[in-house]
């Protein structure tokens, strides 16, 4: 891991630097194969799902299967499985929008109309590791905002993603992932219906492939590398050297940054890092491409660069400094707040967005799987006590047919 110093401008300017920068050669192969599956639909589907899935039988998991899957979970992960989704539940419970009315002047109410999407996908990510908890995660929130047809997808779906299907709800889970499965949920194909919406984690090709969709489908947001910010004046060397070491495991790509005025802390976290990587490849390869301690002048320049990166994840000692962090995906407080608790068990999402995307938006929640409208009424002396405001302002705009549509109404 390395030690810099945030007088070191251009180490700086690359920790900043996370723009997407597309593969051309991914971006490629996604064009060529949401083309396909969006012009051929389950013919090019299948093709690729044999060949990228290895799927030779049905591409939906039956319900028979789902209930087979959750009985060959291990019963303490079954019981953690239903413990999460009480928790993911009850969160997201106080995140669905509220439908209101006001009266803004006597003879003129406004009503805001809250409805839930009417189907929507979920993708869950199967390649490096079973994820049950990304399937809660993205299937129970729309779950609670009132979702009749939750469609999941999962490539070689293992046990735990089975039980976890169930406990959530889903209608339907396909046992493929990648681009193809994007594309087939995002304009619709003989077998799988086309969702008004698409949501969940994925590798780069899922990630392009849901850009490639977005004008014509909504997705939640591009995910890049996953990412974590610790921000520390003192505390426990070992503790925050585990919060590093365990979000570096997710992938190569993974960013952990450690952020503090103490050089001797950075020290201490650097050497307990490189001494917890020996278990971990992934997190081996993830921490020396982009593992670094930066020694900051003050705990607010810390605070500040973390504020810039605007991270995935960020660790904080203390609520006064939990307060200062504006832009983050997530913020975790205080020494027990073990950034793998939300991964699982707090009931918070953890699809969050990444590549500094915490600037202008948050995670994943019920908020997102449902679509909100106005509905205005006006009574004729409503209107009358309008009228003149709004007349003025269509006639100062210069557009005249709309300042004569109210006043034909009010002579």
């Amino acid at each position: 891991m390395k030690i810099i110093a945030s007088s070191n401008t251009r180490a700086i300017r690359r920790l900043l630097d996370r723009a997407q920068r597309r593969d051309p050669v991914v971006e490629k192969q996604v064009t060529r194969i949401v083309s396909g599956v969006r012009r051929r639909g389950d013919r090019s589907l299948q093709d690729y799902a044999r060949r990228f899935d290895q799927v030779t039988g049905p591409l939906e998991v039956s319900r028979r299967e789902m209930r087979s899957g959750a009985k060959q979970t291990p019963p303490a992960v079954r019981r953690a499985i239903k413990e999460a989704a009480r928790l993911i539940r009850r969160v997201a419970t106080k995140q669905v929008p509220k439908s209101w009315r006001a009266t803004t002047v006597p003879g003129v109410v406004v009503e805001q109309r809250v409805l839930p999407l009417e189907r929507v996908g979920c993708y869950v990510p199967g390649g490096r590791y079973p994820l049950p908890s990304s399937l809660l995660m993205t299937a129970l929130p729309a779950q609670v905002a009132g979702v009749q047809e939750i469609i999941a997808a999962c490539p070689r779906p293992e046990p735990a993603v089975l039980a976890a299907a169930l406990e959530a709800g889903v209608s339907r889970l396909y046992r493929v992932g990648g681009a193809h499965i994007i594309a087939a949920m995002a304009y619709g194909t003989e077998s799988i219906p086309k969702v008004e919406k698409i949501v969940g984690p994925g590798n780069a090709y899922v990630a392009a492939a849901k850009a490639h969709v977005a004008g014509d489908c909504p997705i939640d947001f591009y995910a890049g590398p996953t990412e974590i910010v610790v921000v520390a004046q003192t505390g426990h060397a070992d503790w925050i050297a585990a919060d590093l070491v365990a979000q570096a495991e997710h992938d190569p790509d993974a960013r952990a940054v450690l952020l503090t005025p103490n050089r001797q802390l950075a020290e201490i976290v650097a050497k307990e890092v490189r001494t917890r990587l020996a278990p971990y490849p992934a997190a081996r390869a993830s921490i020396t491409r982009h593992g670094v301690a930066v020694v900051t002048s003050t705990l607010s320049e810390a605070i500040k660069l973390s504020n810039e990166i605007a991270p995935e994840h960020v660790v904080c000692e203390t609520e006064g400094v939990a307060r200062r962090l504006t832009r983050a995906g997530t913020v975790f407080v205080g020494p027990y707040g073990a950034q793998a608790a939300g991964d699982y068990a707090t009931g918070s999402n953890h699809v969050l967005p990444t590549s500094g995307a915490a600037r202008f938006r948050g995670g994943l929640s019920a908020s997102d799987f449902v679509r909100i409208s106005n509905v205005q009424r006006l009574t004729r002396a409503g209107l009358q006590r309008l009228a003149p405001t709004a007349i003025s302002l269509a006639n100062a705009e210069g557009l005249i047919a709309h300042a004569a549509s109210v006043a034909t109404r009010v002579r």
